[in-house]
Order: structure tokens, then sequence, then C-alpha cells
């Protein structure tokens, strides 16, 4: 088999449909596209949110407030998620990241108290809940704020 012997699978390419060329093809006169109406003229076409006149969805819906374009989303990390570092260890956004403990630090990250701390750990985030600052202090680790 050489290149210029390839031929398309049967099939393949299809035969344009010639519209308008006498009723005897069967696509002659109104070229397949019924009588009058909208679709049948040129440039036409319906959106496909328009819902024939009835108060379309984006209306009926309710609206309110808006989205602030400035809220810090900060990167969340819980307790039972840096039990997994060692005994000792100095927990930082950097090394997070680095774990894949967290996707996107965003603004910063926060540190929040699900589950429980077993081990002493030097936390440093840019921001914690209270009861995570109780909880690593409990267990006889430091927590360091990180200034943004």
């Amino acid at each position: 088999m050489k290149l210029h012997e390839l031929k398309p699978s049967a099939g393949a390419n299809r035969r344009r449909k010639r519209v308008g060329r006498g009723t005897g093809s069967g696509h002659g006169k109104t070229s397949g596209r019924g009588e009058k109406g909208q679709k049948a003229r040129s440039g036409a076409h319906i959106h496909p949110w328009f819902e024939g006149g009835q108060l379309p969805l984006h209306r009926r819906v309710p609206k309110r407030g808006f989205t602030s374009r400035f809220k810090k989303v900060y990167a969340t990390v819980n307790l039972k998620d840096l039990e997994r570092f060692e005994s000792g260890t100095k927990v930082t956004p950097g090394l997070l990241q680095e774990r894949r403990l967290v996707k996107d630090l965003k603004a910063g990250l926060k540190v929040l108290a699900e589950g429980v701390l077993g081990k002493p750990l030097s936390v440093a985030a840019h921001k914690f809940s209270k009861r995570s600052i109780e909880k690593i202090l409990a267990s006889g680790g430091k927590v360091e704020v990180i200034s943004s």
C-alpha cells in the first residue's frame, strides 16, 4: 500500500445536497425549508434560549445580591490532614502544596479544626479557627500567623 493509493472509506464522503434546482430533485422550490415562517427566511435562526414568547427562564428566576470581586478565598486544611506529618515538623503553606494537601493557595491558607491532632507540630498559616488554635496548642505544638 502506498500513500497515493489510499482512498476514503465507503460512505465517508457524502455528496453535498444541491437545493433549489427544480422540483424533480425533491429539494426544489422551498429547498427543504417547508412553507413560510421564521425558519424559512434567510439569515433566520431561533436562539437556544428563546421559549416561544413564554417568559424566559432567566427572567422567571428571582435575582438577589451580587458576588464581590474583592472577597478573599482561603485554601483550607483540617487538623486530620496534618496528622500525616511527623512529630515536630514545621508545617508551612509551601510544604502543604508540595504534599498536595492544598491545590491553590489563593488568598492564603486557613487551618480548620476538624479531626484530632495527636502530635506536636509547628503550624504556619495566614488564618486559624479558634478551635484549631486550641487543639494545636493542646497537643504541644506552636501556632504561627503569617501576615499577608
